[in-house]
């Protein structure tokens, strides 16, 4: 047998292997042991994340991918027999990403590492041309004077890494001094380029815009992650001509010919189309009716769309199994419980929270029946704290859950009590600023920022299966004990916050923005 074909089946093997028994852990509670079971012995974690990651792939709001993976994951609460649905909460920007492919043709030939940002036009064939870099200026009328120069021209607008090698290989490796004096020239060079571009006139937002209505080629752009080949993968502002991420690496090099008099010369064909100004967005909600007090709900929830840099596999494609497992787990073990357990996977996340602060308010009775939301987004590392959100009574409680579980799954996790309500960050915010309690499980990074947040490598060879695995088994557990509950968590709240560390000004509990229903309303 091939060499490669041993490492697949050893890979297989490993990514399936159960956790170990906990002999050293005994219950009486014959569903917690039963959600054990399942979820060990049984798990799908596996097969869904591969499906929704590889097969699927990425999953921006309004694109052919996001679409897809709802219908996929409609049928597969079907499968297990819950009842699921799509619920549309309004309209974005609809666009569908083609491929990307740059080359440098002159002075030597090279295929760049590029990728066009989200909703970024393309090319309607490809495209040679000249590359410029924003040119440092005097203010803003001498920009102006220099526009035309821009005209026909791929124009590079990111300040130029001197390096791509991550700061950790610097301190390990070089003289302290050296690595002392290139830090500092380096944080120099940031703030110049940071001056070159207000001496435009314009914001980082707008200078895209300006340079396309000039007539430039292209847009490219660097935001690297800090490590070893990653970049962060956001959304273009041009609406006419492409805006194209190169790596580090590459756009460094591209850099350095056009800054030295090279005339670097690059082949760009970038596809994408876009499908409608007003294309419909949804939710997707997954719902187990309560027998005893169905209009009691407990919330287990996680944002479904991405980024599109690469398959956001850790961003949020780890909080989307470990709650659809979960359900699968309570499905098969709990089927009847006293109140209802309601998924919801979020759309328009990454936008602003759109999607959950649209079911928010267009669901007030969830809002007052809610005795707990749970929700995941950051990562795959196992849940090792929970912030009360300021919600001062709901410690014991949690304590008391955490307690009754196997220690391989609730060890060590830190309780912020009585913690501080988010305004923002993940969708459990949307339901906070509405006083009702709903608790983000925060989990151990493994580089998430550096290397998989909103990057081109956040794929599903990042995921931690058997932390993941103990995610589910949390959250089932949760959930289950929630339900055990003879009555709803206690509302009591923070009255006193401490003060705003940029204003000065005494915090407050988090109002509730009003969602962004259509693309348009994403900028008021």
């Amino acid at each position: 047998m091939k060499r490669t074909a041993w490492c697949a089946l050893g890979a297989a093997a490993l990514a399936a292997a159960p956790l170990p028994a906990q002999p050293e852990w005994t219950t009486t509670d014959r569903v917690l042991q039963a959600i054990w079971e399942e979820g060990t012995r049984r798990s799908q974690l596996e097969p869904l994340a591969q499906a929704l990651l590889d097969s699927l792939g990425p999953r921006l709001t309004a694109t052919p991918g996001m679409f897809a993976a709802q219908a996929w994951a409609v049928r597969k609460y079907a499968e297990w027999g819950i009842p699921a649905r799509n619920e549309r909460y309004g309209t974005w920007r609809g666009w569908d990403r083609g491929y990307t492919h740059v080359d440098l043709l002159t002075p030597r030939v090279r295929t760049l590492e590029a990728m066009m940002l989200a909703w970024s036009p393309g090319t309607a064939a490809p495209v040679e041309a000249g590359v410029v870099v924003l040119p440092d200026v005097a203010d803003a009328a001498a920009f102006r004077a220099w526009l035309p120069n821009a005209r026909g021209r791929f124009v590079m607008i990111s300040f130029p890494p001197p390096t791509c090698r991550p700061d950790e290989n610097w301190q390990k490796w070089a003289v302290p001094a050296d690595w002392e004096r290139f830090r500092q020239e380096r944080a120099e060079a940031a703030q110049a380029w940071t001056r070159r571009v207000a001496r435009t006139g314009l914001t980082a937002r707008d200078l895209p815009v300006v340079l396309e209505e000039a007539g430039a080629a292209g847009i490219l752009t660097n935001l690297w992650s800090q490590g070893w080949g990653v970049e962060k993968i956001f959304n273009a502002r041009t609406r006419m001509v492409p805006t194209v991420e190169l790596s580090c690496e590459d756009y460094g090099l591209v850099y350095r010919l056009a800054a030295n008099g090279d005339d670097p010369t690059l082949r760009m064909d970038a596809r994408a189309r876009f499908t409608g100004e007003a294309t419909p967005v949804s939710n997707t909600l997954a719902e187990v009716r309560g027998t005893r007090k169905p209009d009691e709900y407990i919330m287990l929830s996680a944002h479904f769309d991405s980024w599109d840099g690469a398959s956001g596999a850790t961003d949020n494609g780890t909080g989307t199994v470990v709650m659809m497992e979960a359900m699968r787990i309570l499905r098969a073990v709990y089927p009847r419980p006293n109140r209802t357990i309601l998924a919801g996977h979020w759309s328009g996340e990454e936008q602003g929270l759109n999607g959950s602060r649209a079911f928010a308010e267009d669901h007030p009775e969830v809002v007052r029946g809610l005795h707990a939301l749970f929700n995941q987004d950051n990562g795959t590392g196992r849940i090792r704290n929970i912030s009360m959100q300021g919600f001062t009574r709901a410690a014991p409680v949690f304590r008391r859950w955490l307690a009754a579980m196997p220690p391989t799954v609730s060890d060590s996790v830190n309780i912020q009590d009585p913690g501080l309500p988010s305004g923002g960050g993940s969708d459990n915010a949307s339901f906070v600023c509405h006083g009702a309690p709903a608790f983000g499980l925060g989990s151990l990074s493994w580089d998430y920022g550096t290397y998989t947040w909103h990057t081109n490598r956040d794929t599903y060879d990042k995921i931690s299966f058997d932390d993941v695995r103990r995610n589910a088994l949390m959250v089932a557990m949760l959930v289950y004990l929630a339900d055990q509950e003879p009555e709803l968590l206690p509302r009591d709240r923070l009255t006193e916050f401490p003060a705003n560390q940029q204003t000065g000004q005494p915090g407050s509990w988090p109002a509730c923005p009003p969602p962004a229903r259509t693309a348009a309303e994403s900028t008021r």
